[in-house]
């Protein structure tokens, strides 16, 4: 049990992904509404920017912006103006993903697509630098989650695109 537990909070983006997708799951089953796809893949994509960008960017700015040193594997970089630079980024993002839960379709794509971006970057610029082999370990399964779980949000994306075009253009705005 404690090994489970460890692993959920070492690898805590996967951990909020998956809450997210089984609170969807629970609101959707608790619903009387009908279930349309535009109404699963608007739910399933609100619970994902809660949780997988929301949250998971709200913990990692308030690890690195209080536990900073005790948290290097956050940022891959020692505490300098660049851990101050991602904090302040983590932060934002965080913002825009809770923003994005009440707003349109154009929002939910800026905390997608910026989140992305800066998870893919991070990952990419962590790998091309040279680090100690030691000093890498534990940065790699942040990093395959940070390559994956905006996968799913792309995904989240398109469905509720796909489900949405369907609807006229008055309808699409109040989804």
């Amino acid at each position: 049990m404690i090994t489970l537990i460890q692993l959920a909070f070492d690898d805590f983006p996967i951990t909020l992904l998956l809450l997210g997708l089984l609170t969807a799951a629970v609101s959707l089953a608790a619903t009387h509404r009908e279930r349309t796809a535009e109404r699963v893949a608007s739910t399933l994509l609100r619970w994902y920017l809660l949780y997988a960008v929301g949250l998971t960017f709200l913990v990692r700015f308030v690890l690195l912006a209080w536990f900073g040193d005790a948290t290097p594997h956050l940022h891959g970089a020692s505490p300098d103006g660049l851990q101050h630079q991602v904090t302040a980024a983590y932060l934002g993002f965080s913002l825009i993903g809770f923003l994005g839960v009440f707003g349109g379709l154009g929002l939910r794509l800026a905390a997608v697509v910026g989140s992305a971006a800066f998870l893919w970057g991070g990952a990419l610029g962590l790998m091309l630098s040279t680090q100690p082999a030691g000093a890498f370990q534990p940065v790699e399964t942040m990093r395959y989650a940070d390559l994956l779980v905006p996968l799913i949000g792309f995904g989240l994306l398109a469905w509720q695109a796909k489900a949405q075009s369907r609807r006229s253009v008055f309808a699409r705005s109040r989804l």
